[in-house]
């Protein structure tokens, strides 16, 4: 006897049991998207750059192996990755601190190339090769702030949270001033290497604090720079923070001239001069006031100190520092008369063979060329542009401030840059181009009002 089995179709509607997942077997999921915020990636890279120590780096990788280098690097590639894909490239609508950026690369790249058309000692390649990657690091913080900053509360937020670890710098520093003793070598990570002195400064019989910084001259700059951005915390802060963050402004401030440098002193002064025109008169009064007892109440709790740093100051042209600045104009000339346009190579001027050059402009002049001095200036010059910018686009008294301050700080960058060779140190090196990633995201949320491609916040598959 036969048997008909037939089978019928399910139903619409149905319901069926889930396939069983044979074992072994992967799923055919389209795999999920985790977000991950710039914000919190600059954050933890700012945790790198100011609170661990500069001179601890990963051995191998030499002095471009800093933990924040590393992790600029690593953020280069983040943002170059997510330009390969049309739905999320940050790529979208004008941003000129890409141009700028892709210039000064550019810039820095031919004086590395014709720095190998020439002989070159091991120690002078090494130099160049740890110079490449210190530009791809400036240029993954930069971009990577300019394009991911998704809105004005994102860009408060990393602004109050760098003002923060600069506070942090200071109070390291005002530790080493008055004791002596250098805390920072408890801050480093296991594995990492010691790359120079860990000894402090001395001038005057007062010890130099350099903070987590590498020099105090660093140190100075470096909070003179980060000074505008903490006034504009304390002065357009929510009401129940003012007090927290006129701590931070009053940290910042007097570490600063306690580096006993007359850079940084000089960077304090180009700051107000660029801040005091735009505020109100009031504002003003109190801001000449509060700078009178400020100094003195320095020179009461510090005796000679004030007098120190001043004349620092009253004897520039006849002290042996600038005497030996201006003996080298004679010896740059020469050399870049060598090789005008494109250098000598990228990196390749160090002390050891050649000479000390305390100015970063005559260094880029003689290792890049008149090419890299003009990406240089052009770089820096787009800072203050792009602040300058954002202050006359926007309406909103506190965007317009946020605007000037940046404008401040590239302003003391500016004025640093002939001071000494910034591009030597690396925190205040990787801060200049995470405050000129501020001024171009300000410029693209106060011109263009939008928000950033999915991609430039963070937007990366989970696998």
């Amino acid at each position: 006897m036969t048997v008909a089995v037939t089978t019928t179709a399910p139903q619409q509607g149905a319901l069926l049991p889930p396939p069983r997942r044979l074992p072994g077997r992967h799923s055919l999921r389209p795999p999920r998207m985790v977000q991950i915020d710039p914000v919190s990636v600059l954050t933890v890279f700012l945790i790198t750059l100011l609170v661990l120590p500069a001179r601890y780096i990963v051995g191998p990788l030499g002095g471009a192996g800093t933990p924040a280098t590393v992790m600029a690097v690593l953020m280069l590639v983040w943002y170059a990755l997510s330009t390969l894909s049309p739905r999320w490239t940050p790529l979208r609508g004008p941003q000129p601190l890409r141009h700028v950026i892709l210039f000064f690369a550019l810039a820095l790249l031919a004086g590395y190339v014709a720095g190998t058309t020439r002989p070159l000692s091991a120690d002078e390649l090494n130099t160049a090769d740890m110079a490449l990657i210190q530009l791809a690091g400036w240029a993954g913080i930069a971009l990577v702030t300019a394009d991911g900053i998704a809105g004005m509360d994102r860009l408060e937020d990393i602004r109050h949270r760098l003002v923060i670890g600069a506070a942090f710098v200071a109070s390291i520093g005002l530790i080493q001033f008055f004791t002596g003793i250098e805390p920072s070598r408890f801050l480093a990570l296991p594995g990492l290497v010691e790359n120079g002195a860990s000894m402090l400064f001395e001038r005057e019989d007062f010890f130099r604090p350099m903070g987590t910084a590498t020099h105090p001259i660093e140190m100075g700059m470096v909070l003179a720079m980060v000074l505008p951005l903490a006034l504009h915390g304390a002065l357009y802060g929510p009401e129940r923070m003012r007090r927290r963050r006129w701590i931070m402004v009053v940290l910042i401030a007097v570490a600063a001239p306690m580096s006993v440098s007359r850079s940084a002193l000089l960077g304090l002064a180009v700051a107000l001069i660029v801040l005091l025109p735009v505020w109100p008169p009031a504002w003003r009064l109190r801001a000449l006031l509060i700078t009178g007892i400020g100094v003195i109440l320095m020179r009461l709790a510090v005796p000679g100190l004030i007098g120190t740093v001043l004349n620092l100051v009253t004897v520039i042209g006849e002290d042996d520092s600038t005497v030996a600045r201006t003996d080298d104009y004679a010896e740059v000339v020469r050399a870049w008369a060598v090789r005008p346009f494109f250098g000598q190579g990228t990196g390749t001027y160090l002390p050891t063979i050649y000479r000390v050059l305390d100015n970063q402009y005559l260094l880029t002049l003689v290792e890049a060329g008149l090419v890299g001095l003009l990406a240089l200036l052009a770089l820096l010059c787009s800072g203050w542009m792009l602040a300058r910018g954002a202050r006359r686009a926007s309406a909103d008294p506190a965007a317009r401030h946020l605007a000037q301050c940046l404008a401040a700080s590239v302003a003391v960058a500016i004025f640093g840059f002939g001071t000494f060779d910034a591009f030597s140190f690396p925190m205040i090196s990787n801060v200049l181009f995470l405050i000129l990633g501020f001024c171009g995201a300000l410029w693209r949320l106060q011109t263009r009002g939008e928000q950033p491609a999915p991609v430039a916040r963070g937007i990366i598959p989970r696998l």
